[in-house]
């Protein structure tokens, strides 16, 4: 069992062995092909295949997902370059996949992709473990907990036992809690894929994804799918990826206690409904996130009455950026409705608490909904 601190595991995690005179993390290997005479065996080929810099980041991650087990990770150029890896490798014309009906929105777009292949796709909500109904029969159950936007959590131990007794593979989206917060693999899915750009990296500047899998078979499928569609990360933002795995610990537990203290400074607000944070004892989510989550998350979402006062309130804020993304050190929000394709109000915002202190964060915010609703 390993039993080293998550800390320590960030900052050390998929280091090469000391070696005198050269860098702790060496530098990006910037490199379409290699030397290589001969049969072509060998580490390093050609660089659609396998990078030095990917090698030492894939092997950060799986001790992250999966400390002192041995498991394989799969980096790639974007969240969604990782997500239709696992699905478009693993379904085939005529097989089932079971998606949620309340995920990421980008989604849909893989569900009519996966559609157009023949493939059957059914859906239904993260909350209330409803995507049993719908199990029978499926090649794949995808799980996103917490969903993204609506914070629901499943019982993730529950969805893989029944899932796995009826012959069908879980893949998990785990990007909201990063490792640190959950791990799958652990729970029992075949699959922990993530969107990098967020939590894992932390900065808003890097697009990255991975998938990680304990069964090499599974493993190997992803990878060749990496190498056909070619959606490789490149040599620099992998580099920049594992430098930013140093502080996650750090990062994570800054932002999670922040969220926190926000989403219980904004239940007391008037005019705030719709609270959702897993890791408030009373939120619908929080008895299956207690279960198996260890840390829940920097994101915090709620409503304001209606479009007019959520552009208020959000133009108000100093200190958070109007932006898409979550998971970085500066804080984020945005009315989630703009973008069309998830089912909120207009009024609705996912806010994504920072690496700030929490008490300017929570003063700014006070202070623009005083602004957006008319308070003082």
């Amino acid at each position: 069992m390993d039993t080293m601190g998550d800390g320590t595991r960030a900052v050390r995690a998929g280091l090469p062995e000391p070696e005198q005179f050269e860098p702790t993390l060496p530098g990006p290997a910037f490199a379409a092909h290699f030397h290589l005479s001969g049969e072509p065996v060998g580490p390093y080929t050609y660089g659609r295949d396998t990078n030095p810099t990917w090698t030492h980041l894939e092997r950060a991650i799986g001790e992250l997902e999966a400390p002192g087990e041995p498991v394989e990770t799969t980096v790639f150029a974007s969240g969604m370059a990782a997500v239709s890896a696992v699905l478009l490798s693993q379904a085939r014309t005529g097989d089932v996949v079971v998606l949620p009906d309340d995920g990421y929105q980008a989604l849909p777009l893989v569900r009519e992709q996966l559609e157009a292949y023949g493939v059957e796709v059914r859906t239904a909500p993260t909350g209330g473990d409803a995507q049993l109904a719908v199990l029978d029969g499926a090649k794949l159950l995808w799980i996103e907990t917490p969903s993204n936007p609506g914070l629901d959590v499943c019982d993730m131990r529950r969805l893989v036992g029944a899932a796995h007794a009826a012959g069908t593979l879980v893949a998990v989206d785990n990007t909201l809690a990063t490792p640190l917060g959950q791990r799958p693999l652990e729970l029992g899915a075949d699959f922990s894929v993530a969107s990098d750009t967020k939590g894992m990296t932390g900065h808003g500047d890097i697009l990255l994804g991975h998938v990680t899998c304990r069964d090499p078979e599974l493993a190997a499928g992803v990878r060749r799918w990496r190498k056909v569609v070619g959606a490789i990360p490149g040599p620099m933002e992998a580099w920049l990826a594992h430098r930013s795995l140093a502080t996650l610990e750090l990062r994570i537990d800054r932002q999670c206690a922040t969220a926190l203290t926000l989403a219980e400074a904004l239940g007391k607000r008037r005019g705030v409904t719709g609270l959702r944070y897993p890791g408030l004892p009373g939120d619908p989510s929080y008895p299956n996130a207690v279960r198996q989550m260890r840390r829940f998350g920097s994101v915090v979402s709620f409503v304001l009455p209606d479009r007019e006062r959520a552009e208020r309130f959000l133009t108000e804020l100093r200190l958070v950026d109007d932006a898409t993304s979550f998971g970085g050190v500066r804080s984020t929000a945005e009315r989630r409705a703009r973008w069309g394709g998830d089912a909120v109000p207009e009024g609705f915002i996912r806010f994504s608490a920072g690496a700030e202190s929490p008490d300017d964060l929570v003063a700014d915010v006070e202070r623009a909904l005083d602004a957006a609703l008319g308070e003082s």
